[in-house]
């Protein structure tokens, strides 16, 4: 255990000082702030495009923002803060493979298993803290400007995003380890992820797919109750907890 805890506290050393720490940091925090920025500042936008579409023939009546219109662009940006700790983070296994310094982790005595555990460890480490600051800039704001109590089930909503980020953690943990490029890992992770948001488009097949846990701004309107997510958060539960225990003996036969 303390093995592991020590090569924990090197992969989260070695975030920071390449500086993908603070770049996400200011990721997070810039969504954080753009969300109830951007619904603050639409009422304005439209009344200042207002006289330019009259004269196209549009006609815009009084538009009126509360904190679901925040929260919905919360959803909205999220996915894109993915994205980005994706891209940056992705590369923890394919790095360690091209420089061979996986190698010489092990000649210190700390297993596979271990360093696999670490790593991915890290990477949940640094998107909940990442995906919770942002939420927590954007629920201070809303309450300042508006009212959070008008939304309904905001938690359910939240965690169904958060856990959909733990989600696509372990596919790209679980292709990281099975390829040696970046661009593999991401081509999996991201083919994945399109093929069951098309799978999802089936109404039958919704309720089992991951990807419609990026769906959440319905839970906030009450267009979807949270009992209807149960199946959902089951199976991207056991997907998860699948993809991680698949890792481990792939990972232990892996020639470095």
């Amino acid at each position: 255990m303390r093995s592991f805890i020590a090569f924990l506290k090197k992969e989260m050393i070695e975030i920071y000082r390449t500086g993908k720490l603070i770049i996400l940091g200011a990721v997070f925090l810039l969504f954080g702030i753009m969300n109830p920025a951007i619904a603050k500042l639409t009422p304005f936008l439209m009344e200042m495009m207002s006289e330019e579409l009259a004269g196209s023939g549009f006609m815009i009546t009084e538009v009126t923002v509360d904190a679901i219109t925040s929260w919905t662009q919360f959803f909205k940006n999220i996915p894109m803060a993915l994205i980005a700790f994706v891209l940056l983070c992705g590369n923890i296994f394919t790095k360690e493979y091209a420089s061979g310094t996986l190698l010489l982790i092990l000649t210190k005595g700390i297993s596979r298993q271990k360093i696999l555990l670490a790593k991915i460890a890290s990477l949940l480490c640094v998107w909940t803290l990442g995906y919770w600051l942002c939420f927590g800039i954007t629920y201070a704001y809303n309450e300042y400007f508006w009212d959070n109590s008008i939304v309904n089930d905001l938690f359910t909503a939240v965690f169904d995003q958060w856990l959909f980020g733990i989600f696509v953690i372990a596919l790209t943990v679980f292709f990281s380890v099975i390829s040696e490029s970046f661009g593999s890992v991401l081509t999996g992770t991201a083919g994945i992820v399109f093929a069951l948001y098309i799978i999802s488009l089936f109404p039958k097949l919704t309720c089992f797919m991951p990807t419609s846990l990026m769906n959440s701004s319905v839970i906030l309107t009450g267009s979807e109750l949270s009992e209807d997510r149960i199946m959902t958060v089951i199976t991207a539960s056991v997907l998860s907890i699948l993809l991680t225990a698949s890792s481990i003996p792939i990972m232990n036969k892996k020639q470095l």
